[in-house]
């Protein structure tokens, strides 16, 4: 379809995702392919032992990221964007964001990083027998509750960041299913939030004597393919301060970053999975039935239509790749010399395939923070070898990117042989897998699973996914029932993947890197202790 006519009749589909270190903006055509980005990077700040990210930063951030996207439509159409079909907002899930009546920030944000909230979030899954991870945001606001912080009896309402955005676009605080379950559980018969919750947490919030219930501070939920408000004047000042884009285009449900991937990789169906490696790394596994009992280290959220998930989610995955990377390129240029970030990247992650069986006797925890999967509350991110390790490139790239496999791998392995969870395919997208067949092919041995990846703009990740959110609610009504139909018939129809199999020799070598891994977390515990 021709890119230009889309833009200049509004039949484009916009799509904006916060992620952890850069906001992305892309716009779609009436063929959901990509026909413009534009992007903006970002950091989160550890101010007073929080992990968080200041608002103005989020706005300052979205302007930039559209901004580019506008030039980059001038530069490749000759068009002034002015308007588009529909528009989406995804970003990081869970946290911490509380606002009072008159819309004031209560809390600083805390995001999903923070770990600091694990007897709330042992008592609630106590109570609910339902687990209630660390980054929940209703563990924060329990925890919050528990240390009797002024700011919660004024509370009016709580949201994720997707959330919060999407209410100063369009004014209505809504949230996607997908992302709300990320928030309280959700009862996936009523598609609502799980009642018999909200009545235990109602128990347990009655002492404190506050004037708000738990039911009236939720967002309340939309399914994909509802319509979720539109771009008010003053959002689309927001948006785009230059008063160029105008009001009253559509919206559909804002979603978080889990919901998404399944989108983005077509991973909705049940036995279906996708691994996304970034900052963070998690898999989402869609269920054909309940497991049989409650796992701390499996989080149970929801599809964009609501099906039920199992979600591994560890919070530090490439962080401490992309520092060294950082450094190996400080020293490139110390020496004079000049290097293309991306191509430096690639050439690294290629040396890895390199590596001895053993990794060289290498040890590497890539804990930037906390990591509930393995019961430790911060991070110390470190290397230790023997003195006669084999310290060569090869070897110290491989043990990076299996310290960013590791914890997944934990949780993994009590789907698969805890509750005999079958997955028939499993994809990945991520900034970990740009590189070709390094990240792919390393996985899968993890795994022990074949991993796939797409050749299309799945590469774009959950703002892509957001986007075709955005074209659904448009294209809903022309016919298609099903949000698994849409995906399926029309979106990727004619996707080709690149599948690999798990390597034998990349398997035994991750196992050996796995016994030392496991015997190393000791030194990790001792670096927390006495590395302040």
């Amino acid at each position: 379809m021709d890119p230009k006519k889309n833009i200049i009749e509004g039949k484009t589909s916009l799509g904006i995702e916060l992620g952890s270190t850069r906001i992305k903006a892309v716009l779609i055509n009436e063929d959901f392919t990509l026909i413009a980005a534009g992007g903006y990077d970002w950091e989160n700040r550890l101010e007073d032992g929080i992990w968080t990210y200041h608002l103005d930063d989020v706005w300052k951030g979205i302007q930039c990221c559209y901004f580019n996207l506008k030039t980059e439509v001038k530069k490749l159409y000759g068009i002034d964007l002015a308007r588009v079909g529909s528009i989406g907002i995804s970003a990081m899930m869970h946290g911490y964001l509380v606002f009072d009546k008159n819309e004031k920030q209560l809390a600083q944000f805390r995001t999903w990083r923070n770990t600091a909230t694990e007897k709330a979030a042992g008592i609630l899954t106590d109570k609910f027998n339902f687990n209630i991870p660390l980054r929940w945001s209703i563990a924060h606001l329990y925890q919050a509750m528990l240390n009797e912080e002024a700011h919660v009896k004024d509370i009016e309402y709580i949201t994720t960041l997707a959330g919060y955005v999407h209410q100063k676009l369009t004014g209505k605080k809504v949230l996607g299913i997908g992302d709300a379950s990320g928030i309280f559980p959700i009862d996936s018969v009523t598609q609502n939030y799980d009642l018999k919750m909200i009545e235990i947490f109602s128990e347990i919030a009655s002492p404190y004597n506050f004037s708000w219930k738990i039911a009236g501070i939720l967002p309340s939920i939309l399914n994909a393919g509802e319509e979720a408000g539109s771009l008010t004047e003053e959002g689309a000042l927001l948006l785009s301060p230059d008063a160029s884009l105008k009001p009253g285009i559509p919206f559909c449900p804002p979603e978080g970053d889990a919901g998404t991937g399944m989108i983005a990789t077509n991973t909705i169906t049940e036995r279906t999975g996708n691994i996304s490696a970034g900052t963070s790394i998690f898999a989402m596994i869609v269920l054909e039935k309940n497991l049989s009992k409650v796992y701390p280290e499996i989080d149970i959220v929801t599809t964009p239509d609501g099906k039920s998930v199992a979600m591994v989610h560890c919070n530090n995955c490439a962080s401490d790749i992309d520092a060294w990377i950082k450094l190996f390129n400080e020293v490139i240029e110390t020496t004079g010399a000049k290097t293309d970030k991306s191509a430096l990247y690639a050439a690294l992650y290629r040396k890895a395939l390199e590596a001895d069986i053993d990794t060289g006797g290498i040890f590497s925890c890539n804990y930037y923070s906390g990591e509930p999967i393995t019961g430790i509350e911060e991070g110390r991110p470190l290397i230790a070898r023997l003195a006669d390790s084999k310290f060569t490139l090869p070897n110290f790239m491989r043990t990076l990117l299996f310290s960013a496999f590791a914890t997944l791998k934990l949780g993994m392995d009590i789907l698969t042989e805890k509750e005999n969870v079958r997955i028939d395919s499993l994809l990945g997208h991520g900034g970990l897998f740009k590189t070709k067949e390094t990240g792919q092919r390393l996985m899968a041995a993890a795994l022990n699973t074949p991993v796939s990846v797409m050749e299309n703009s799945a590469a774009e990740g959950g703002a892509w996914g957001i986007a075709l959110l955005a074209s659904y609610i448009l294209q809903k009504p022309q016919g298609v029932c099903t949000l698994e139909q849409f995906l399926a018939e029309k979106v990727f129809a004619d996707v080709s993947t690149i599948n690999v199999k798990p390597d034998a020799r990349d398997r035994e070598s991750f196992n050996i890197f796995m016994q030392r891994y496991a015997a190393g977390l000791n030194i990790e515990k001792a670096a927390i202790e006495n590395l302040n």
